[in-house]
């Protein structure tokens, strides 16, 4: 079976004989779905290498920046908390959703969580205030509010948001590598080629080795070719450290251009230490009595609207992806499952401390190496079990051996687009705008935030406004407020 960013789903009704199959096999639905155990542990494997950058990034993120009070969560308890949540709520996705999808604590949220929230707040208050978000989020599933809003999107829109997030980690691929990165000029292109227009720098000729070597092999349709890349990368990543000790992007607090950018792929030491699981269950709901009702409840509209829908487009971007969406896009297997645990993976967030967490955009990965089940995500939860104890091993593998996967997967998504009627302005316009803002604003949220805006008023323009469903203009007008929550704070006088 070939590389392939669309599987056919078995059609409904499928009363194809499940004699002879294994326990395993029929729980996961392995053979119906074209599958097989030995892909779904690759599959998993892979979605592992590309996404365990977290337990050393999220630490960096959440446990270095400081609450109101000046407080630190501290690097290594956030490690543990981060390993921890991904492992129980993948597996728990695995087990109950059936999907190859991985989650583990949301960048995007938890920036929001560390520079918006915290800095206003203790950091116990700001994880009550994300237990609260989830328990929204959850709510919403239960009520099937959230799965009739994935149902109310377009096909043409559902598209779009896939080959959105195509482009989106593709620039998440390069950046992390160093390939691209922002000039920091006030005038001029913002981005740009490495460091100075140009590319050098050892790290670079990695990413670059990863690149065509992942390329290569997904072309040649080599079964767990992302795999592949990524772990020979690490190879040639810890040999070039070895001999020309490039050093990391950053050496006491001066930027070193040729550096690893994320993290150095030298074996630490020690390899293991124990997990530091004291920041479990460390939360207060006392924010809102201490920054004010309205402010906190700003605070849980932007992280509510922010999770809603970085998961929504995350979770249509992959099931089109593996081939789980039906032909029209407008649902999947289990769907409310799926959404029930991302909303959990919310609650779980806060109550860990490692901040809110959601459906990684990087199972996509795995998926690209053939994952089509939930043993895939089972897979990849166990070894977040394992890198609990092995938190310093997980930092080997550096973002220029794992960023190649993230843009090869992009050019998978990217084909998404055959499904997008460019010739109707009406739908092309939104459908691009979705794509593009993903990219360019760095948030699936404010792509699909203007793919459903632009597509209510262009729509209703053209005399359609009985064709959009009532949610669409709903969510649309939520989206207005998200856009112009600043607008929203002057008026009020809020901080």
């Amino acid at each position: 079976m070939s590389v392939t960013t669309q599987d056919p789903l078995p059609p409904a009704g499928n009363t194809e004989s499940t004699s002879g199959r294994s326990a395993l096999d029929r729980f996961f639905e392995i053979t119906q779905r074209g599958s097989t155990v030995k892909r779904e542990i690759i599959g998993g494997l892979t979605t592992f290498a590309t996404m365990s950058y977290i337990v050393v990034l999220n630490p960096l993120m959440i446990g270095t920046a400081p609450d109101k009070n000046g407080e630190l969560l501290g690097i290594h308890p956030v490690a543990s908390v981060t390993a921890l949540l991904a492992a129980v709520l993948t597996i728990m996705m695995g087990i109950i959703g059936r999907v190859p999808f991985a989650l583990a604590t949301g960048l995007g949220l938890n920036a929001i969580v560390a520079f918006s929230v915290a800095s206003k707040m203790s950091w116990a208050e700001a994880m009550g205030l994300v237990v609260i978000e989830g328990l929204i989020i959850t709510v919403l599933v239960l009520t099937g509010f959230r799965t009739a809003v994935f149902r109310a999107i377009p096909a043409e829109l559902k598209a779009a948001i896939a080959a959105g997030i195509g482009l989106f980690i593709a620039l998440i691929g390069f950046v992390d590598a160093g390939f691209v990165r922002g000039t920091g000029a006030a005038s001029g292109p913002p981005v740009q080629l490495g460091s100075d227009t140009s590319l050098h720098g050892w790290p670079t000729v990695v990413f670059v080795f990863g690149l065509l070597l992942t390329g290569i092999l997904v072309a040649r349709k080599v079964r767990g070719g992302i795999l592949i890349g990524i772990v020979v990368s690490t190879v040639l990543a810890v040999i070039v450290d070895k001999i020309a000790k490039p050093g990391a992007a950053f050496v006491d607090g001066k930027p070193n251009p040729d550096g690893w950018r994320l993290n150095v792929p030298a074996l630490p030491d020690p390899l293991f230490k124990g997990p530091d699981l004291h920041l479990v269950g460390n939360i207060s709901f006392t924010a809102f009595a201490n920054v004010g009702v309205v402010t906190a409840l700003l605070l849980v509209f932007t992280l509510v609207l922010t999770d809603f829908f970085d998961v929504m487009g995350t979770t249509v971007g992959l099931a089109k992806q593996a081939g789980l969406a039906t032909k029209d896009g407008n649902d999947m297997p289990r769907l409310g499952r799926v959404l029930f645990v991302d909303g959990v993976a919310a609650v779980g967030g806060g109550i860990t401390n490692a901040s809110s967490a959601t459906t990684y955009v990087e199972s996509s990965s795995g998926i690209g190496d053939g994952a089509r089940t939930g043993l895939a995500s089972v897979v990849t939860g166990v070894l977040f079990l394992g890198a609990l104890l092995l938190t310093p091993l997980v930092s080997l593998v550096p973002s220029e051996a794992a960023a190649p996967a993230l843009v090869i997967v992009g050019a998978m998504m990217i084909a998404q687009v055959r499904d997008i009627d460019f010739k109707d302005l009406g739908v092309a316009i939104p459908a691009f705008l979705t794509m593009v803002m993903m990219p360019f604003t760095y948030s699936i949220t404010d792509g699909i935030g203007a793919g459903f805006v632009s597509w209510v008023v262009i729509r209703a323009a053209q005399g359609k406004a009985r064709q959009i469903h009532p949610l669409m203009w709903a969510v649309s007008a939520a989206f207005l407020l998200y856009f112009g929550i600043n607008v929203v704070k002057a008026v009020t006088g809020i901080s």
